[in-house]
């Protein structure tokens, strides 16, 4: 939604005139002013400066009232005594107003009265919370939940970053735990939850519109039938909140990342000749790993490295360069930039330690000033460098990587990218990026998935991240490119250390963990628990189709794994099926009478391929099932590899019908489940020995992805 002109001139009004006076609260009355030019639905209320002005409002709202002290230099109205409700006659209303503005001089002897607020009592209904926080990464944050004195005792809250259309703010209504109590839980009158959505909305155009406000609180917010109205105003300003980073546009990202990606030539400062520098390394990895442009060592020591001319400068590089890889000492980096801008150098790959990983703040600030002021974008710096598997590219001093495929993996930690590699190479998961980030001095996961999203050669992406430079920037890049493709995320640091100091309740419960997984979830990533699961999912997501519905079902081999299936399916958020009779009828043809249809089909372990073949055909024809889990049990009657073969060979047979459904396998059984695992993988059949979890989590992670994207 958007205000209007005149509504935003008043709240404009309002605000200027609240900065000038150098104060960063708003009174009630001037919350209440901003609140009814957004038609944020407030409490009746009006000014008293003396006892007969608090008769008259008594007299025209009506009783009960509320009444609070304003006064800019006491925010903790409470702590100050400030703060009468329930008052039910004039009489009352009088003894009140002196009593409040008795108690404030009492407190703050200096503090300036403005007068006391009389404020038409809201009761009735749900209390929940709606609020907007000025959070670092993310920026402006609508918050949402349950209100009054549960706001902080169950912390049932969720986030959205604004501002926000209708279906995100249904989202955040529903998304609470405790979302059965606002739709009428034990025969209780459901609250109007479009009213709720709109008034989130309102709330995030606000804070979107004018992004001085820093906090905003409305708590508590009364819910019923009949909408929703808030009790009580809070609002604080920053003008420093209203700062964004400075943003390349798409296109301009798209032009550097095309030529990183897909360099014509790249140097490399610092090159060696030398067994076991990391210049060497580098020159190694771009020769031997197939790469086709040109390759410029840069060394003033040296005439020729590994067969290439070396050059004592990029300056003196007679062609044009489109990645400089840098293998010197930190120190010697600002100087080299400066000639990278000089001869029109895209990318900076900056592999060296020594920057503000180590406390060097200043030189990194050094050498990010010199490459914005030469127009040199920055990889870096203390990364491992980065692959591009289409290219042949391996501008890194890390292992090979050959393994071409379409899944882009990135990584802000050198030793989680080591990790990443030798994972890739163990399952043999097919690749086309992977790029250390490192300080992320100034190309980052935004940049990056800008580019992945338009890259044909890329289907899935998945990041290991500590932070977000600009949580804002990736959230409307991540929605746009998971509309197309599943990203991954790994957020390391999930333990809270406790919400930032702030005033509002709404700030109090920002806790990073927790808008880190609200936000993610509203961009349409997948979060991943740890690492493994993290590359699980990257290595499986891409081979499973998308799936066309919800109803999954379970054949499986033994009653026990049967009933671990199904708890990794609700932890996955997967639907069984409810199998109808005559499908039911359908199973019970192919297994044995002890065996049990229904869902999981436990086939029973003593039974032969043949019906693994028929129950698991049976499941890939019905178009009523739209995904499988198989449980495999090792026994001599279908050894491992026999039931691998088997169900390639079904599931191939399906796929030449036209028939792809997502299949995915938990092989229990002695060491002969790996290989069969293995085969099951060739065969885009995503199959895990040991364990029923993680096949289901990988599952879960496809639906949660084509979910989000509007898929199914």
């Amino acid at each position: 939604m958007t205000a209007g002109d005149s509504s935003k001139s008043t709240v404009r009004e309002v605000l200027d005139k609240v900065l000038a006076e150098g104060r960063n609260a708003l009174t009630g009355p001037e919350g209440k002013r901003v609140c009814d030019a957004y038609g944020i639905p407030a409490p009746a209320e009006g000014l008293a400066t003396s006892v007969d002005e608090v008769a008259t409002l008594v007299r025209e709202i009506g009783t009960p009232v509320a009444m609070k002290i304003v006064s800019p230099d006491i925010l903790h109205k409470t702590d100050a005594g400030g703060v009468i409700v329930g008052v039910e006659s004039e009489a009352d209303a009088k003894d009140a107003y002196e009593k409040i503005v008795a108690n404030a001089r009492s407190y703050d002897a200096s503090a300036t009265i403005t007068g006391v607020q009389v404020q038409q009592m809201v009761a009735g209904g749900q209390e929940v919370i709606i609020g907007a926080v000025t959070d670092a990464t993310f920026g402006k944050v609508v918050a949402f939940g349950l209100g009054g004195v549960l706001v902080e005792v169950l912390k049932d809250v969720t986030f959205r970053v604004a501002p926000l259309d209708r279906e995100e703010a249904r989202s955040m209504v529903d998304g609470i735990k405790a979302a059965e109590v606002l739709q009428g839980a034990r025969g209780a009158e459901p609250v109007d939850r479009e009213a709720l959505a709109d008034l989130i909305q309102r709330v995030a155009a606000l804070v979107t519109d004018f992004p001085e406000i820093s906090e905003f609180d409305l708590n508590p917010v009364f819910a019923s039938a009949d909408g929703a109205r808030a009790a009580d105003i809070r609002i604080l300003l920053d003008s420093e909140a209203a700062t964004e980073p400075e943003r390349p546009s798409e296109q301009e990202i798209l032009d550097v990342m095309q030529r990183m990606m897909n360099p014509r030539s790249v140097a490399v400062v610092g090159a060696s000749s030398e067994e076991g520098k990391i210049g060497n390394s580098v020159m190694q990895n771009l020769h031997n790993g197939g790469y086709e442009g040109e390759i410029y060592p840069i060394n003033p020591k040296a005439t020729e490295i590994l067969g290439y001319t070396a050059y004592s400068s990029i300056s003196d590089v007679p062609g044009e360069i489109d990645v400089a890889v840098f293998t010197v000492p930190a120190k010697f980096v600002p100087a080299a930039i400066a000639e990278c801008g000089a001869k029109g150098v895209a990318t900076a790959v900056l592999i060296p330690s020594g920057f503000a990983e180590t406390g060097n703040v200043e030189l990194q600030e050094e050498v990010v000033e010199a490459a914005k002021r030469h127009g040199v974008r920055l990889l870096g710096p203390n990364i491992y460098g980065y692959y591009y598997t289409p290219q042949n590219l391996c501008a890194t001093f890390c292992t090979p990587y050959d393994v071409k495929g379409g899944v882009a993996l990135t990584s802000q930690s050198g030793g989680i990218g080591m990790a990443i590699l030798g994972y890739s190479r163990t399952t043999k998961m097919g690749v086309s990026a992977i790029v250390g980030l490192g300080n992320k001095s100034d190309l980052d996961e935004d940049d990056l998935l800008t580019y992945f999203e338009h890259d044909e050669n890329t289907q899935c992406v998945a990041m290991h991240l500590e932070d977000l430079k600009d949580g804002k920037s990736f959230v409307d890049t991540a929605k746009r490119m998971t509309k197309k493709k599943p990203v991954v995320v790994l957020k390391a640091g999930r333990t809270s250390l406790g919400a930032r100091a702030a005033s509002s309740h709404t700030g109090a419960l920002a806790g990073d963990d927790k808008v880190y997984d609200d936000v993610l979830r509203q961009a349409g990533v997948i979060r991943a628990p740890g690492l493994n699961d993290m590359l699980d999912y990257a290595r499986g997501i891409p081979l499973l189709p998308t799936p066309k519905g919800e109803n999954v079902v379970i054949i499986t081999g033994a009653g026990g794994s049967g009933v671990l299936l199904s708890d990794a399916c609700v932890d996955a958020g997967l639907s069984l099926m409810d199998i109808p009779p005559d499908l039911d009828s359908e199973f019970r043809r192919y297994i044995p009478p002890f065996g049990a249809a229904g869902n999981p089909v436990d086939i029973t372990g003593g039974e032969p391929p043949s019906t693994y073949e028929a129950t698991i055909r049976l499941g890939l024809e019905d178009p009523r099932i739209h995904a499988l889990i198989l449980g495999y049990w090792h026994t001599i009657v279908t050894p491992p590899m026999v039931f691998a073969e088997v169900t390639a060979r079904v599931v191939n047979e399906a796929r030449a019908k036209g028939i792809d459904k997502p299949v995915v396998a938990s092989l229990a059984g002695d060491t002969e489940v790996e290989q069969a695992s293995d085969y099951l993988f060739e065969n885009r059949i995503v199959a895990h020995p040991y364990t029923t979890e993680r096949p289901v989590a990988v599952l879960g992670a496809k639906y949660r992805w084509a979910r989000s994207a509007g898929l199914i």
